[in-house]
């Protein structure tokens, strides 16, 4: 069945809430208000749901910004992880998906061999953290470096580590994954540093943080997983790359006729 349209709003209404930015609310105002002749609604309703339509229509459309800002690698959210096939317990897992330890600025510091759920997850949590009205920063080790590198050029590595750690979750993927130089050490003690009791970082690395000194200059290194580690939930994960077991059971690809 279908239902006529309702009655469009008069012209002057539809010029203010224009002048107004309401573009949520004057979209629902023709429905609403004819709703509300029917039913005879109180005025303060009216409002009240017109309103409510121009929030809730505003906090949409930032958490859309926020993701695209926030530069995902890949769009995996909660709902595409499978907790039973991790090696991270399931009531760590719980916990963490409660996101509270970023309202207390703690870290999150996953490691593991390569595959095991380490990037999903952490995304997952990300994308958590977007629809709980957080910002969020994604960055892996070398883009992170390639920004503060970036900003030495002119000058403004201050403002950049800041507008960073603007964001209430800063994400640093991929950990151990390639070399790191002087640079990318120094980029990655800049965040922590800045970040610390302020801000969370959440970070993913195929070593151990007391290996980092593996791979970056080793005075950086003792700085920066001091700082990392002192409010940090470490997770280990365990077990065989979920990506090669796929691969290997055929899983990876749609079969060939």
């Amino acid at each position: 069945m279908t239902y006529p349209a309702a009655p469009a709003i008069p012209e002057e209404l539809e010029k203010l809430l224009k002048r107004m930015r309401l573009p949520y609310l004057r979209k629902a105002a023709p429905d609403v208000l004819a709703t509300a002749r029917a039913q005879r609604w109180d005025p303060a309703e009216v409002l009240r749901v017109l309103v409510a339509e121009e929030v809730t229509g505003r906090d949409a459309a930032t958490r859309r910004l926020r993701r695209s800002s926030a530069n995902f690698p890949t769009g995996k959210t909660l709902a595409s992880w499978r907790a039973e096939d991790s090696t991270i317990p399931e009531p760590t897992q719980n916990a963490l998906a409660t996101l509270e330890w970023v309202g207390r600025a703690e870290n999150l510091v996953i490691t593991g061999a390569s595959g095991t759920g380490k990037s999903h997850f952490t995304e997952g949590l990300a994308h958590a953290a977007i629809e709980k009205d957080l910002k969020v920063a994604w960055f892996t080790l070398e883009s992170l470096t390639a920004t503060i590198t970036k900003s030495k050029v002119d000058g403004s590595t201050a403002r950049t580590v800041a507008k960073i750690c603007r964001a209430d979750l800063i994400v640093i993927d991929d950990i151990g994954m390639l070399p790191a130089g002087e640079d990318a050490a120094e980029a990655f003690y800049r965040i922590v540093d800045a970040a610390y009791e302020r801000r969370s970082i959440a970070a993913t690395s195929n070593i151990h943080p007391s290996g980092f000194d593996t791979i970056m200059p080793k005075t950086l290194a003792t700085a920066t997983v001091d700082r990392l580690l002192h409010h940090a939930h470490l997770v280990v994960t365990k077990g065989d790359s979920h990506r090669l077991s796929q691969a290997l059971a055929g899983q990876g690809v749609i079969a060939l006729n």
